[in-house]
């Protein structure tokens, strides 16, 4: 049975080897550098590239930048539903051709400014 230290130890071990490979896959350094600055040999490293394949090594900045998107892809689906019922006059009814134009399926004129039918 491991202590709470050896996991301890474990986890920091594997987040270790989860940032070598990120520095490795990411920064323009040769990999016999990056293995020489984190203290490892060139083999191990190459293992540990096998081992953790870049979809597995997630870069902070990126996961940042994906839940921004997603943050931003929702309010542009609100604000283009909210645009589409403020064109659609109140958001009954079948939308309004032109400028002071006819409504679908009617013989009533539309104001142009307010959109009140007169």
């Amino acid at each position: 049975m491991l202590g709470s230290g050896d996991q301890r130890d474990e986890e920091a071990y594997r987040d270790f080897k989860r940032e070598t490979v990120r520095i490795a896959l990411t920064s323009d350094l040769p990999r016999e550098r990056v293995a020489a600055d984190m203290g490892i040999g060139k083999s191990t490293l190459h293992k540990w590239i096998a081992q953790y394949r870049p979809s597995d090594v997630v870069i902070e900045p990126q996961a940042d930048l994906a839940r921004e998107n997603e943050r931003l892809r929702l309010g542009n689906r609100i604000l283009k539903e909210e645009r589409d019922i403020l064109k659609n006059g109140r958001g009954f009814g079948p939308p309004v051709r032109g400028r002071n134009g006819l409504c679908y399926g009617g013989n009533r004129r539309v104001a142009a400014d307010s959109l009140l039918v007169v």
